[in-house]
């Protein structure tokens, strides 16, 4: 399914906004029909993302204040690239920092493209199995809880709308589908 009906092409960027974790640019697109767009792209290095599976059938989620969104929500442990970081040792990373665990296995849940319109993150995403506990290593401007929820009542979050994150709702249905087939 890669033979693309629709394109545009970049005719110009110009850097309007250079941050720690993001750069925004301005770009003039030529559209498929001869006309040109402009078009404003916030670039970011990607996240990584973890869903750590226990054996007894609970997740283990995160709960964060999120300054943009103005309240503490419920997450996926996760967290931004460095330019030209590997994702899944990003992860590993993230499974230890927030959660205090190590896995002996993965499972790739795939890439998560959580704002296509404007931005240019791509989140990667495994599945953790086969958890031990260690110790939590939390950056000095970083406050959340771990708290392990059953992957049932995770999903009754998402379809309620208790839990609001994108990439949360994503790992948790995929998740919950790949144990439904049994191919987890």
């Amino acid at each position: 399914m890669d033979s693309a009906v629709h394109y545009e092409k970049t005719l110009s960027s110009e850097v309007i906004f250079e941050g720690r974790v993001i750069t925004l640019t301005n770009d003039v697109a030529l559209l498929e029909n001869g006309e040109t767009a402009g078009r404003e792209v916030v670039h970011h290095h990607g996240g990584a993302c973890i869903l750590p599976y226990f054996e007894d059938g609970t997740i283990c989620m995160v709960r964060q204040f999120r300054y943009a969104m103005q309240q503490e929500l419920w997450e996926l442990p996760a967290g931004k690239l460095e330019k030209g970081e590997d994702p899944f040792l990003a992860a590993q990373r993230e499974l230890e920092e927030e959660c205090g665990l190590t896995a002996d296995h993965y499972t790739s849940l795939g890439q998560f493209y959580p704002t296509v319109g404007y931005d240019t993150e791509i989140i990667y995403m495994w599945v953790a199995t086969g958890l031990h506990k260690t110790q939590m290593h939390l950056d000095d401007d970083e406050f959340l809880t771990p708290d392990r929820v059953p992957l049932q009542k995770a999903y009754e979050m998402v379809m309620s709308g208790e839990i609001k994150d994108g990439k949360t709702i994503a790992g948790v249905l995929k998740l919950k589908a790949l144990l439904d087939e049994g191919k987890l």
